[in-house]
């Protein structure tokens, strides 16, 4: 059950040629699989592209009416390794990951692909999650395409750019025999547009074909002696295939060439990015004009000699915007440049930060600077003021709207040449105030994420801290996935964070040696339902079985791949009609040989999880240890509850909902529900007693009923302050008298006790 379904949507991937489409970016590229004819796709989920499987997952059926097979991968290795389809075959096949984790992950399988080359046209489409939003590693694709000798595409964040990369990288893929990667930014896979749609095709070459047509090539698989003709063959025939597709093709933009003596050249990913903070500048317009030579490089590698030649040869000065670090662009210019005698004045990471995300903010601080030096901009708190163009540009097609001059004579007014620009008397433009302000950690706490309400994860992290006062703290290997928010405050576990499913793995080491002194604790490993069928079966719990190590692990078993968006898993028990679900974990685990497993069904009984982890860490038994958690996550039960419970409102049925209260009046407020807990619904409020000071604990509308609060009161010996209430809407009659009772006899034990006190007041 992904979070968010896109069954209305595919509805316009059945577009034919000359219509509109308009949506999203990650929809914009199922269109434009579609339309270029390809065999097979897979993948496996994370951002930013975690919906691009789900489109292509609520698509299936229009898949299958041209005859694409769709696979959700086991993990980023068994998708790539998919595309050994198209080595012997012309068949297009097309691949998505998350990177650079999933490229990570894959490199094995790519690496070896692009050693042997293909003969369909193979396509990885891969998340590109760099920046502050990013919950990974800082990391880029660039490299790994440098050293596998793969071309990397980073279009436009336009769906026409976006849609024209997917077919060009399928025939640049073709055309050298090489794999493509085609770079998705976050901004490409949300954004919103427009794009004329052409008929979608169906393949040329099946998979049917394939398996009825079985064809070997010796020279395509990587043995020696041909492993050692692959690199060769990659520098010889392969790489100037490839430029001269990417210079007849026109992959690569020119815009406002000749305008000026000074230039930008920039990934094409960041093309809007550049845009704008020319047009805060005063250099660019809303259309994209720009007074500004720009040479954009959608295609990031490899890079065209003769185009940069081109663009540099009249230039005195050249900022290169790329994002991220090492400067491979930059690198790769400067020796472009040395070794064809350009006397350009090469910058870029001068004026631009090594690292991190570039938002406008960012990139218009270093082309100020950059402009400032080469003579541009008389100071750098200087913005200069053009009339808008009033040329406009087909936003579908991108093309200049016929009867309209050429974007070099657009400017209304005096045409001021570009070395004259310095003069602009422009000194109080808001973006060059400069607020003093003070820094954020100083102004705002910080916050940092944690997990919804009500998961079923968080009285696991209780129930380890409730351990810990027992038998000390130990060591905690944590694992991607939502439970690695148990590193965080207030639960503060987890010393290291190796890999998604390796969180059994990364505490291989912690195994005293045979013959040595055994240690008095064990290491704790924690990894999710996701990361065990990911990677965690065979490296964590089959290795630890191998070398027999005591270490517990604790497998989260929430129904579903949740960190990656709720999409199915082998031991999801949801009804999945196109997948194979309800494989136990328990048994996959001892069929690998763990002899010690307990699953406990319902994560929210603290007692049961307490009593386990404590006979996990204390027992005698040799061997793996293996704690199963199960509980479905909070966030799908509720997306697929609120549904029903919406539905029974409106048709006038009973509907009960649970909610936990804290009575004012018993509250200690000590607090130790919030720090055992975390949970979001818990907040505190000022103490209704007059005689005490400390603020008293509360329960916020959040609160979805799971009780684990309850159960953390009751399990930490904390005050009996916690109350469950019932919420009955559309009550019976029975429910109404029930009421009227219960209310009945509470109001006579609150009048006796006003009573009471009334005679001890006399």
């Amino acid at each position: 059950m992904a979070e968010r379904s896109f069954v209305e949507e595919v509805k316009t991937l059945r577009m034919g040629a000359g219509e509109v489409f308009s949506g999203e970016g990650i929809l914009a590229v199922t269109k434009a699989l579609l339309e270029s004819g390809v065999a097979y796709v897979g993948g496996y989920q994370g951002s930013p592209i975690s919906h691009l499987m789900d489109v292509l997952s609520d698509a299936q059926d229009i898949l299958a009416e041209y005859g694409i097979r769709f696979e959700n991968s086991a993990s980023e290795a068994t998708a790539a390794a998919s595309l050994a389809a198209s080595v012997n075959y012309p068949l297009r096949g097309a691949i998505t990951f998350k990177a650079t984790v999933g490229t990570n992950v894959a490199s094995d399988a790519l690496a070896n692909l692009a050693s042997g080359g293909v003969t369909g046209g193979a396509l990885i489409i891969v998340g590109e999650d760099y920046g502050e939003g990013s919950s990974i590693m800082q990391e880029r694709s660039h490299a790994f395409a440098m050293k596998s000798q793969m071309w990397l595409l980073d279009p436009r964040p336009n769906l026409p750019s976006i849609v024209q990369s997917v077919k060009d990288g399928f025939e640049l893929s073709e055309a050298s025999n090489t794999p493509v990667m085609l770079q998705m930014r976050i901004r490409s896979c949300h954004l919103h547009g427009q794009f004329i749609t052409s008929d979608n095709r169906p393949p040329a070459f099946t998979v049917k074909d394939a398996l009825e047509n079985p064809t070997r090539d010796l020279s395509r698989i990587v043995l020696p002696p041909a492993s050692f003709l692959h690199e060769r063959e990659k520098i010889e025939r392969r790489w100037p295939a490839a430029i001269d597709f990417i210079k007849e093709k026109q992959l690569n933009e020119f815009f406002s060439e000749g305008a000026s003596d000074i230039g930008i050249a920039l990934q094409g990913g960041l093309y809007n990015t550049v845009i704008r903070a020319l047009q805060k500048l005063g250099l660019a317009n809303a259309y994209g004009d720009s007074k500004i030579p720009l040479y954009v490089m959608n295609v990031a590698y490899p890079l065209v000699d003769d185009e940069l030649e081109r663009f540099a040869k009249d230039k005195r000065a050249i900022l290169v915007v790329e994002e991220g670090q090492p400067n491979f662009v930059e690198q790769n210019i400067a020796a472009i440049f040395h070794q064809r005698d350009l006397e350009a004045d090469l910058h870029g990471k001068d004026f631009l930060p090594l690292a991190g995300d570039y938002n406008t903010a960012t990139v218009l601080k270093g082309l100020r600077g950059f402009l400032t030096q080469v003579g541009v901009l008389k100071d750098s708190a200087q913005v200069v003021k053009l009339q808008p163009s009033p040329i406009r540009f087909d936003p579908l097609t991108g093309e200049e709207q016929k009867g309209l001059s050429a974007a070099n004579d657009a400017w209304v007014g005096e045409r001021i040449p570009l070395k004259e620009l310095a003069v602009s008397n422009v000194t109080d433009s808001p973006v060059a105030a400069k607020a003093e302000l003070l820094p954020l950690e100083e102004t705002v706490h910080a916050r940092p994420p944690g997990l919804c309400t009500g998961c079923p994860e968080r009285p696991i992290f209780t129930a380890v801290k409730l351990i810990e006062r027992e038998l000390g703290p130990h060591h905690y290997s944590a694992d991607i996935g939502c439970h690695l928010f148990s590193i965080l405050p207030p639960f503060n576990l987890g010393n290291t964070t190796m890999g998604y499913g390796l969180g059994g793995a990364a505490a291989a080491a912690f195994t005293v040696a045979p013959g040595s002194a055994a240690a008095q604790k064990r290491a704790i490993a924690v990894m999710g339902d996701g990361g065990f069928w990911h990677n965690g079966l065979t490296s964590g719990i089959a290795n630890s079985v191998f070398n027999k190590s005591d270490n517990l692990t604790i497998i989260v078993d929430n129904n579903y791949s949740s960190a990656t968006g709720g999409q199915d898993v082998l031991s999801s028990r949801a009804i999945n009609p196109t997948r194979s679900t309800g494989h136990e974990i328990e048994q996959a685990v001892r069929g690998v040989g763990v002899k010690w497993v307990r699953t406990i069904k319902r994560t929210y009984d603290l007692k049961a999880m307490t009593a386990t982890l404590r006979e996990a860490l204390t027992t005698t038994e040799p061997g793996p240890k293996v704690l199963i958690a199960q509980s479905e996550c909070m966030l799908n039960r509720q997306r697929r509850e609120k549904k029903i419970t919406r539905k029974a409102l409106g048709e006038g049925k009973r509907v009960v909902r649970e909610r936990f209260g804290i009575d004012p009046d018993t509250c200690t407020g000590d607090h130790s529900c919030i720090r055992l807990s975390g949970c979001p619904s818990l907040s505190i409020r000022d103490n209704p007693d007059p005689l005490r000071q400390d603020p008293v604990a509360m329960v916020v509308d959040s609160c979805v009923g799971c009780g684990n609060c309850g159960e953390v009161a009751h399990a930490a010996v904390l005050c009996p302050s916690f109350y469950r209430a019932q919420i009955v809407s559309n009550p019976t009659f029975m429910d109404r008298l029930g009421q009227k009772i219960t209310s009945g006899i509470i109001g006579w034990f609150q009048r006796g006790e006003a009573n009471r006190r009334a005679r001890y007041a006399l």
